[in-house]
């Protein structure tokens, strides 16, 4: 039977039903998309849809129930203290922000943000009122005729009174725990400035005759500050609101990244079958099958079927890249033409996707060195404008102009609201998070925020040549004939070689395919080590391995001994090709350069970047392929231990070094440099030692990661610079210097829009570095 999402009939409905998930009609005869719960058929608009509903069905049937925030469990943690750490959402006892969770989640969305909304609105509904009772008589020249004038002055009482009290509830509640650890911060300032002009309105506007004749109007009344305190909230509230939309966006690359996995998985059973699973049930050792045009689920190895894959979405590479059994695949490929069956390697947290999303997510968290001088400046900062505040004060009630206390007070509550620090303590974790995503979209992970500080400080480059200069396997660079086909050597050469596992053979036989020759069978098959190997072709005798391998079957090799010599000092390995005993072919396997190097090298040379190379292979090989290669120094036959050592030293030399590398035995030296580079190709231990990793594999990353760390301590300079500047300028004209000289004073209002404009500054030049090209 097929159903709606209601439950009923479909055939009740004119052969339209609706789609469960999203609401829109189908028509069963027509859409393609279709799925069987529970013995009931649905039917679906689009694809979409029909993977949502295959993942959670029970999420889309029956009642609607509100999903939580996070999972149960879930680490929240500050954006701007990330040491702290704690289960379940709540407020940072440092400086009073929002906690968000430590991981981001594909299903993370917007309701905090919507509330926040929600919430300004309605505080901007109730202000606007506040202002327009206590300023519209002054700005017409016009006073409210009684009743009204009492109406108008207890509506602006009571409406201003809901804006602090409810719409500044989270800010005192902030600046109060504030106090428990003794860390005050912006929220302190905004409870004790608030509260201040609140509270003196409210006693001024219930006992105005407790004040002195000269601090009351024609009226007898005392002028108030309700609109002051009401616009502060607000204010204050809308900067919270344009921050927390920042943040918000800076995760967008991340949840991206997540997005790009399937939340379906086709599982094969033993017996065969085949069923479509959620995600989260698959387990490590699951068969699944990936069709043309799906999604790789989890990261796997291929058992069965050849494709090509897109791998973009890690490498950044637009050629496809082919799969066959054995090869390794990662969640969140596409896969395009052929059918894959896999075997779950990784699942969840483990593959390699989470892996990138998670580093990200602590980068954009870490503190930079730069932010220890916004820390050291916080420490001190809050206590001292409460001095100054307390000054100004206490200097106008002394020898100020009458009335003196109403001017004391507005001097010391635009005191405490322009000198909030909140630009101060967003300056560099904005940059930081802005740079963290945009270096993800452009192929570079950053561990921690301090990699991307130092990184624009290195001027010593060292990094390995397998894997890191060239491609990392063998490929053959020449054939070179002697009395034979060279197509036909080479097809004979492969058939050869296509039993063996060794890489110079799969280099052989790659070759062959390449050039779309077709390879015949061997039979007697045989191993020679250390040599080569032997077999018969088509009613051929033929063999190919090293001199040693051709002395033992007294095959003359004298011809091609002035060629193999030309080939090893290049760097190639050489071998042999025999055919019933004579000489047939000279081949010249090497591992390739790989055609982003040079470039990238050059690039950095200029720079001024000292470039050595620090490799386990033999000298003549790695002086071969430094030779095309703007390289300054070549250390070959290093170990482990003689890497790290060598990295050591020249930070041992003042040198301020980065290690680039892609395997096991580069782990060492890249814990040991000031910065550790990984290559996203290498081994998992080499990019966890590293403290950054080039997804693309390749030194042209570098470069790219270089600018970006130029960049983003440029703009957090530039945001530290926005807040001094603007509270060396704004403490003292809201203290009142300037009335002696010009007349001119602060009000509580004008403080706090400059100190949200401040907010907003910098986190607006933050979210410039996510326009920039790197």
């Amino acid at each position: 039977m097929s159903r709606a999402c209601c439950g009923h009939d479909a055939g009740a409905q004119a052969g339209v039903v609706k789609d469960p998930v999203c609401g829109m009609t189908a028509d069963p005869a027509t859409t393609p998309h279709h799925a069987t719960h529970e013995g009931h058929d649905y039917h679906f608009c689009g694809a979409r849809c029909r993977e949502r509903f295959v993942a959670e069905p029970g999420k889309y049937l029956g009642p609607k129930e509100p999903e939580p925030e996070a999972p149960p469990g879930t680490i929240y943690t500050c954006p701007m203290h990330p040491e702290i750490r704690q289960v379940g959402p709540g407020s940072c006892p440092k400086c009073g922000m929002a906690l968000e969770p430590a991981m981001p989640t594909l299903d993370e969305d917007d309701g905090e943000v919507r509330a926040l909304g929600r919430r300004l609105a309605l505080l901007v509904g109730l202000t606007i009122p506040v202002i327009l009772v206590a300023m519209g008589p002054h700005l017409v020249d016009m006073t409210w005729p009684e009743p009204w004038s009492s109406l108008a002055r207890w509506g602006e009482a009571l409406l201003a009174t809901v804006v602090v009290l409810w719409g500044g509830a989270p800010f005192f509640a902030r600046g109060w725990r504030s106090l428990m650890p003794w860390s005050p911060n912006m929220y302190t300032l905004i409870a004790l400035g608030t509260g201040v002009a609140w509270l003196y309105s409210a006693v001024a506007f219930l006992f105005p005759s407790s004040f002195p004749p000269t601090m009351r109007n024609a009226h007898g009344m005392v002028d108030v500050y309700f609109e002051s305190a009401a616009v502060i909230v607000t204010l204050v509230t809308l900067g919270d609101f344009l921050e927390l939309r920042a943040r918000r966006q800076t995760g967008e690359a991340l949840r991206g990244l997540l997005g790009l996995v399937p939340k379906t998985a086709r599982r094969v059973a033993e017996d065969g079958r085949e069923e479509d699973v959620p995600l989260d049930s698959l387990r490590v050792g699951d068969h699944v099958r990936v069709r043309p045009g799906e999604k790789v689920p989890a990261d796997g190895s291929v058992l069965d079927g050849e494709s090509h894959v897109d791998e973009s979405m890690l490498t950044g590479e637009a050629m496809p890249v082919a799969k066959r059994a054995h090869d390794k695949v990662t969640a969140g490929t596409q896969n395009q033409h052929g059918a894959l069956t896999i075997r779950v390697d990784h699942v969840g947290a483990d593959t390699v996707l989470s892996r990138i999303v998670a580093m990200v997510a602590e980068a954009q968290r870490s503190r930079a060195p730069l932010q220890r001088v916004a820390d050291k400046v916080a420490a001190w900062f809050v206590p001292t404008v409460v001095i100054v505040a307390m000054l100004a004060f206490a200097v106008w009630w002394t020898v100020g102009p009458q009335p003196s206390l109403a001017h004391a007070l507005v001097a010391a509550v635009s005191v405490l609201i322009i000198a909030c620090p909140c630009a101060l303590g967003l300056a560099t974790p904005m940059s930081i998070m802005v740079a963290s995503g945009r270096g993800a979209q452009a192929g570079v992970l950053f561990r921690d925020a301090a990699a991307i500080e130092t990184l624009r400080e290195i001027d010593t480059l060292v990094f390995d040549k397998t894997g890191t200069l060239t491609e990392g396997k063998p490929v053959l660079t020449e054939l070179r004939s002697f009395g034979s086909d060279r197509a036909e050597a080479l097809a004979l050469a492969a058939a050869l070689e296509r039993p063996s596992e060794h890489p110079l053979a799969a280099a052989i036989v790659a070759a062959a395919e390449g050039e779309g020759l077709a390879i015949p069978t061997v039979s007697g098959f045989q191993v020679a080590v250390g040599r080569g190997v032997t077999g018969r072709v088509n009613g051929r005798d033929v063999a190919i391995g090293n001199a040693r391998l051709m002395e033992d079957d007294r095959v003359d090799v004298s011809v091609a001994h002035e060629a193999a010599g030309k080939a090893r000092a290049k760097g190639a390995t050489v071998m042999f090709l025999a055919i019933d005993g004579r000489l047939a072919a000279l081949l010249s396997l090497a591992d390739a350069v790989k055609p982003s190097t040079k470039p990238a090298l050059d690039a950095l040379h200029e720079a001024g970047v000292r470039l050595v190379m620090l490799t386990g292979d033999n000298e003549v090989t790695a002086k071969a392929v430094a030779s095309s290669l703007p390289i300054d120094e070549v250390h070959a036959g290093a170990s482990p231990e003689d890497k790290a050592r060598l990295v050591s030293s020249l930070k041992a030399k003042g040198l301020k070094v980065a290690m680039a590398g892609d395997g096991v035995n580069d782990a060492p030296a890249l814990a040991a440099a000031d910065i550790g580079i990984g290559m996203g190709n290498g081994s998992d231990i080499a990019i966890q030692s590293a403290s950054v990793t080039l997804l693309k594999g390749d030194l042209a990353g570098i470069a790219r990661a270089r600018a970006l760390s130029e960049a983003t301590v440029k703009n957090i300079r530039q945001n530290l610079f926005f807040a001094f500047i603007y509270n060396a300028v704004g403490v003292p004209v809201a203290a009142g210097v300037l009335y002696p000289l010009l007349g001119v004073t602060l009000s509580p209002m004008i403080a706090a829009l400059a100190m949200s404009l401040s907010s907003v500054s910098v986190v607006g030049n933050a979210l410039r570095l996510r326009r920039d090209t790197f």
